[in-house]
């Protein structure tokens, strides 16, 4: 009897354990959390981060973005990509500029795409091969105290016609926008050009500052007249109601210098087909319009609904159809940069 009760227990005791174990999900089945997507981003996490969100929303892909806070934001991803090269931990770098992209693109770190995105993209703002490929840029301009003088060609040229430059606020050119401005120029007029000009201004007191911003602020303050600087950085003295005007910096010939996002897939990527839609996001009609949409204003390089853009962007849109090709500074940019280094890094 005692034998019956203890075969009876244990085959009650195999029953719950069979059951037990088919109420548990296999674990082999169950695939594991994919790794994100790795971002290294350059433009402002302000404007950037609820992008790459809502691309993240739409595919389900998650992405891991790293921003960099540092005033030579984009150099710095430049020389942690040409570190990492070996053993690649982004897979798209967004910067906020193409001077540095280009770096990458002469060190063979970057690789080629040519998806939906890229098609709908100027010749002049993208990468012939594909690899790398603008987007939503901003444009180099005048910022004008109206409190202070007139915001036109004739008051800007007087005023940059004189002896005594000390109201007029320029960026230190080693780093940034103000860096491809200044590259620009060298291939526009020349380094020996450039360098006399440069080398003029510095004696009449031309005022340099910190970063773009900084020269804002001084033109809104009133502590300077004029000054160069980015149209997002004019519109945060605009909108904060300071006595500010703009015009576009035009090189010789009537070019804009339009400065586009760029972005591109590092080589090396395990996550090959997963970049590819983040970089066609990026460059789609979508993300140019909520960029445009911004309070940077950024300018949609290719087609979108026009009847949504603002009049401000709208007037931004028709200065940079005279931009510059950005393809054509690329020989300028290592002499341009070697020239500022040896001004500013004595």
């Amino acid at each position: 009897m005692a034998s019956n009760t203890s075969t009876r227990a244990a085959l009650t005791l195999a029953a719950v354990a069979l059951a037990a174990a088919a109420a548990i999900p296999f674990l082999g089945d169950v695939p594991a959390a994919s790794d994100p997507l790795v971002v290294y981003c350059a433009h402002d996490s302000l404007f950037s981060e609820d992008i790459l969100r809502e691309f993240e929303e739409q595919t389900g892909i998650p992405v891991s973005i790293q921003f960099d806070t540092e005033a030579t934001k984009s150099l710095g991803f430049v020389n942690l990509l040409i570190r990492e090269q070996n053993a690649p931990r982004c897979d798209v770098f967004w910067n906020n500029q193409v001077l540095g992209t280009l770096d990458l693109k002469e060190a063979g770190i970057l690789l080629p795409y040519k998806g939906k995105g890229y098609q709908r993209i100027p010749d002049e703002y993208k990468d012939p091969d594909g690899l790398w490929t603008g987007f939503a840029a901003r444009l180099r301009v005048y910022i004008v105290n109206t409190d202070r003088m007139e915001a036109s060609p004739g008051a800007i040229a007087d005023a940059a016609g004189r002896d005594d430059l000390s109201r007029m606020a320029v960026a230190k050119p080693l780093y940034g926008t103000t860096r491809s401005h200044f590259t620009a120029l060298w291939h526009a007029m020349g380094g020996e050009e450039l360098t006399r000009w440069h080398h003029r201004v510095r004696e009449q007191g031309l005022r340099e500052a910190s970063g773009n911003a900084a020269v804002m602020k001084m033109v809104a303050s009133g502590a300077c007249d004029f000054g160069w600087t980015d149209t997002d950085d004019f519109y945060a003295a605009f909108d904060e109601g300071k006595p500010v005007d703009m015009l576009p910096v035009r090189l010789d010939g009537g070019a804009t210098i339009c400065i586009p996002n760029s972005v591109s897939i590092i080589r090396g990527t395990e996550r090959l087909e997963e970049a590819q839609q983040l970089v066609d996001f990026l460059l789609s009609a979508q993300t140019e319009d909520a960029l445009a949409r911004s309070q940077s204003r950024q300018i949609p390089l290719g087609p979108v609904d026009t009847v949504r853009l603002s009049a401000d962007v709208k007037q931004l849109r028709d200065w940079a159809q005279d931009g510059y090709d950005v393809n054509s500074i690329g020989s300028a940019r290592a002499e341009c940069l070697a020239w500022l280094k040896s001004e500013y890094l004595k």
